[in-house]
């Protein structure tokens, strides 16, 4: 990206640097202030100058702010970072997200009912009630002197995105600037507006909680729908959109003050979220032609980049200037193959101009326009070269030549540059290290594993759980921490350090263990976790429903607490280990060494196993002087799918005891098999 720093600029580059930390902690803190009105209220910290800080080029333009929102709860719908998912600051270390659910929350798993950033996080009036949710950031800023424009780098993120479009149901980004010399100007972005060209399956919305895709859940039933949502690509289509990065500019004069407004609000109803990533505000002297160029890579086979694999990549181009990018002579973009893949014939496409694959120089060649605050997307493939080696990368950097002063001539190049990656090298001499970087992608030729373990070890004490195996998550937990528990614990465990601590009431019901293992191509074998428990003084219980990603029922089980007469009060309560039998229709125990078959205090293993006949097989294990023996193995039906496609366990319970009972989970396996 072209540099065009003042002297001034620098120095609010330095301050902007210097703050961020103190403000990152400084939101943090704020977040878990309560508010004591319902309505929306100016925050009770100065917000404002936290997100003001985060996004203006210097700082020193800073005069006031204000900052309101409809979360009643800590000020959620706004969050200052550094990064979210490939999404990286365009200028300085940090930026900003508005949105009119939880700013910058990611949950979303395979599989799960209502996640992230789809529905739930409304905050106010139920689904379709009033006030909508709402975010809006204003600034009071003074103009510097010589300068005549504003400008800003934005993006608008939706999963209103693509069903609603041309509905009622089109949430807005209003900004708006409010300059006593030229007078009021406004841009508004929403689904309806035609400036989205980015979908669900595109890389540079992995990991912003947008990258989501609706799948069938239970046909007839109220999870069936867009209500089930899957991170992984399918044919049923992308269930979010976002528009590229792009800029925009508003007239104001030197010497006065303007007001700046950012509002994102909910429109027609307040259940589907959306998002307004913000940065990079400043000042300009003149209108001007500013192109960013940034790209990503997906491998379309999933899972690692292994040979003979087809790599997709994404380039987006985006004028955030004023001035508009001509077609002029010679190639607007070039972008030669990696010396170690093959261009996929036929595979070039853009939203606009001309691309090819030029076969004697080996490179893609684009020629086009760029109309000014837009953008265009270039797609090509190519294939992994079979001799490709372990550990090798396959790098390549895109060239964009464009015209900076409107001559018709190409007199400046951007490079693409990847933004999941920061290798800490400054390569065009502008002061960042983020925004040069070229895209890579690391080959492996390993084989898939057979036996994949979380035994939390390497987790944070309170919070949930995940395990990544080669850098691929294939197991995450939701976390809810109210009067319940369903987090990492740090003070009881089985062989190695940390456990999973469990003790759920229907109210906080349910929680889940998600898996994403399609990037193995394997399925799963058996699944076992070794928990403790022990008796309580009342009725409890907890459920375990183990489930396909698009939710078929797999197996279910139940620990209850069953009344034992003669035993004191404080501990009259045991547990009672069951699977439901689909055949029979009841529920079967599993039974421990001890009379009546109870889980009395100590540790346990629970396995669950396809076996040769077809059926399932479920087996208790008790520790018994620290010596593992296997006390129950029953072969029955599974509840209607396999094993083989395991994509979540629900956990739940149908009780609110006073006392609610805690387990403790650890050494966590499944295996995996290629039929």
């Amino acid at each position: 990206m072209l540099k065009q720093a003042t002297a001034d600029q620098e120095v609010a580059k330095f301050m902007k640097h210097t703050r961020i930390t103190i403000l990152l902690v400084l939101s943090l803190l704020c977040t878990s202030i309560p508010l004591l009105s319902q309505t929306p209220v100016q925050a009770e910290w100065d917000e404002g100058l936290s997100l003001a800080n985060a996004i203006l080029t210097n700082i020193s333009a800073y005069v006031s702010s204000t900052y309101t929102d409809t979360d009643t709860s800590g000020h959620r719908q706004a969050i200052v970072l550094s990064s979210l998912g490939n999404l990286l600051p365009t200028q300085g270390s940090s930026f900003i997200m508005l949105s009119t659910g939880i700013a910058g929350l990611v949950p979303v798993t395979s599989g799960g009912l209502n996640p992230g950033n789809e529905r739930g996080n409304w905050f106010q009036g139920g689904r379709y009630g009033n006030p909508r949710d709402r975010v809006t950031f204003t600034l009071t800023l003074q103009v510097p002197l010589y300068m005549h424009y504003l400008y800003y780098d934005v993006q608008f993120f939706t999963v209103e995105y693509p069903e609603y479009i041309n509905t009622q149901y089109n949430d807005k980004l209003t900004i708006t600037v409010n300059s006593p010399s030229q007078g009021i100007t406004s841009y508004v972005i929403d689904v309806n507006g035609g400036d989205f060209v980015l979908s669900a399956r595109d890389a540079p919305l992995l990991g912003t909680g947008y990258n989501v895709f609706a799948t069938d859940g239970n046909p007839g039933t109220s999870t069936n729908g867009v209500d089930w949502l899957s991170t992984n690509p399918n044919p049923t289509g992308a269930d979010a959109g976002a528009t590229a990065l792009v800029g925009r500019e508003h007239p104001v004069s030197p010497g006065e003050q303007i007001t700046v407004t950012f509002n994102l609000e909910d429109v027609g109803d307040n259940q589907f979220d959306s998002t307004a990533f913000i940065d990079n505000l400043r000042f300009s002297g003149f209108a001007k032609t500013e192109i960013m160029a940034r790209k990503t890579v997906q491998d379309v086979n999933g899972g690692f980049a292994e040979p003979d694999d087809i790599l997709e990549y994404t380039i987006t181009m985006s004028n955030i200037g004023t001035a508009a990018q001509t077609n002029n002579a010679g190639h607007e973009f070039e972008d030669v193959i990696p010396p170690n893949a093959v261009y996929i014939a036929g595979s070039v496409n853009a939203s606009t101009g001309s691309i090819s694959y030029d076969v004697v120089n080996n490179k893609i060649v684009w020629d086009g326009a760029i109309a000014a605050q837009s953008s265009v997307v270039l797609r090509f493939r190519v294939r992994i070269n079979p001799s490709v080696m372990n550990g090798e990368k396959i790098i390549n950097q895109g060239t964009v030549y464009w015209d900076s002063d409107e001559d018709h001539v190409n007199d400046k190049t951007e490079l693409t540059d990847d933004p999941s990656v920061d290798d800490g090298i400054d390569q065009d001499g502008d002061g960042l290290t983020f925004d040069d970087d070229p895209t890579s992608i690391t080959a492996s030729s390993w084989e898939p594993p057979t036996v994949l373990e979380e035994n939390f070890t390497d987790d944070t004490v309170g919070a949930k759980a995940s395990n990544s195996y080669q850098t691929i998550l294939w197991f995450e937990t939701s976390k809810k921490a109210i009067r319940s528990n369903f987090e990492v614990a740090g003070i009881y465990q089985y062989l190695t350090p940390q456990s999973f601590k469990v003790k759920l009431r229907s109210t906080d019901s349910p929680q889940y263990w998600n898996y994403t293992l399609t990037a193995f191509n394997r399925s799963v074998s058996w699944w076992e976790v070794r928990f403790a428990c022990g008796n309580i003084s009342n009725n409890a219980d907890l459920m375990l429903q183990f489930k396909t990603s698009s939710g078929g029922s797999i197996a279910s089980i139940k620990i209850e607490y069953i009344k034992i007469e003669g035993v004191p009060a404080s501990s009259n309560h045991s547990v009672k280990l069951s699977y439901f039998s689909p055949g029979s229709g009841i529920w079967r125990q599993l039974s421990s060494l001890y009379p009546g078959g109870y889980l009395y205090n100590g540790w346990y293993k629970l396995r669950i196993e396809r076996n040769d006949s077809g059926l399932l097989t479920y087996k208790l294990y008790q520790d018994v002087n620290h010596i593992e023996q296997l006390s129950t193995s029953r072969n029955d039906d599974s509840l209607g799918s396999s094993l083989a496609n395991l994509g979540r366990v629900e956990w739940s319970s149908t009780k609110n005891p006073v006392i609610c009972p805690i387990f403790f989970w650890d050494e966590h396996r499944i295996g995996l098999t290629t039929n």
